[in-house]
């Protein structure tokens, strides 16, 4: 029987530019290992770590595929869950380095398998693709930016409308329900932040069926685009902190820093996750696990009479901007793709394909 994968973004394209939560992939006391891996633009990184994570799925074990939200088909990293292994892109714009080198991170460099004679004459072609995909993303972080600002308007307007006590006693409702029967604990749970979507070329997407699979209880908490359910879950997720409860804490691509978007807590089967137009389940596909929090009922629209045309434009105009960004990733993503195309002919992917069937050997006899 195959193993569970759970689909991941630890990084992603937002209003900030690239925001990365890489070094919550796997802490330093967790992890047995963490490999770096190196290397240029298609020399097979992706693939390398495809075939590993996919081995150990087929073993029955469970994997987190981390993907790439510049290039939707390309991985960013995998996490062998049972084995506490992790192995990582550590090339830009996401630089990961050994942080304890031996003793827990070790690096792969698939530049040795390269043709560097040939990559030389390749030399001003390189840098040219460089440059550009560097200035479209240039381009798409300002657009984004933009669209950040207008998102912040449309939240403020929101915001406005939301009755302050009709959130808390939902909150306590809810942890009064799911947690009343822990005790506060001595040391606090640990958290770890990461993303369920990204801003891709394909537009927004998400794995939220991955993430939630096999959960017992789901909260679908449905709120109009801008709406944050932030602080009705940072209640439940510092409740379940001090409880000693680790988390799960997925971010929103357009507030990557402060928007909690939607929260698991595997120590009680309880996942919570925030429904929209970009992020669209359906709630009756499991009927007996979810439970359904419509944020209109803590909502005085009354408040909002004057703003509703404002805040009609800001989300249309936000829109209107968020895909002119993806506009410009996705010629940064054309562009990159003409750069690989100079790497992959002078690569030695027998070899490599070697190496991958060395450490896979390595892994299983806990060698690594």
């Amino acid at each position: 029987m195959n193993g569970k994968i759970r689909h991941i973004y630890p990084g992603g394209n937002t209003p900030e530019g690239f925001f990365s939560y890489y070094s919550y992939i796997m802490g330093q006391q967790e992890a047995n290992r963490i490999i770096c891996l190196k290397g240029g633009p298609g020399v097979g990184k992706s693939t390398f770590m495809r075939k590993i994570g996919e081995h150990f799925v087929e073993k029955g074990e469970d994997v987190d595929f981390l993907w790439c939200s510049s290039d939707p088909g390309s991985l960013d990293g995998i996490v062998l869950k049972k084995r506490r292994i992790a192995m990582i892109d550590a090339t830009s714009p996401h630089i990961v380095d050994p942080v304890n080198p031996g003793a827990v991170d070790s690096i792969v460099h698939l530049g040795e398998f390269w043709n560097g004679e040939a990559l030389k004459k390749c030399k001003s072609h390189v840098l040219e693709s460089n440059e550009k995909i560097k200035r479209w993303f240039e381009y798409a972080y300002h657009y984004l930016a933009a669209a950040g600002n207008l998102y912040d308007a449309l939240a403020d307007i929101y915001e406005d409308a939301l009755e302050d006590g009709e959130l808390y006693k939902k909150a306590a409702e809810i942890i009064g329900e799911e947690m009343g029967h822990k005790e506060i604990a001595l040391n606090p749970g640990c958290i770890k932040k990461q993303f369920a979507s990204a801003i891709t070329p394909a537009g927004v997407q998400h794995h939220l069926e991955s993430l939630i699979d096999g959960y017992r209880r789901i909260y679908m908490i449905t709120a109009p685009v801008g709406m944050s359910n932030a602080r009705l879950l940072n209640l439940i997720a510092e409740s379940a902190l001090y409880r000693g409860m680790d988390i799960e804490a997925y971010y929103c691509p357009m507030k990557p820093e402060t928007k909690l978007e939607h929260l698991l807590v595997p120590q009680i089967e309880t996942a919570f996750v925030s429904l929209n137009s970009y992020h669209d389940l359906d709630p009756w596909e499991r009927p007996e696990e979810v439970k359904l929090i419509d944020v209109n009922d803590m909502m005085d629209w009354s408040r909002t009479e004057e703003a509703g045309a404002l805040a009609a434009d800001c989300e249309r105009r936000m829109e209107e901007l968020l895909n002119e960004g993806v506009r410009c990733i996705i010629r940064a993503k054309k562009e990159h793709d003409r750069l690989e195309s100079y790497y992959i002919p002078n690569m030695d992917f027998k070899k490599i394909d070697g190496l991958r069937d060395e450490i896979i050997g390595k892994i299983e006899r806990n060698v690594l």
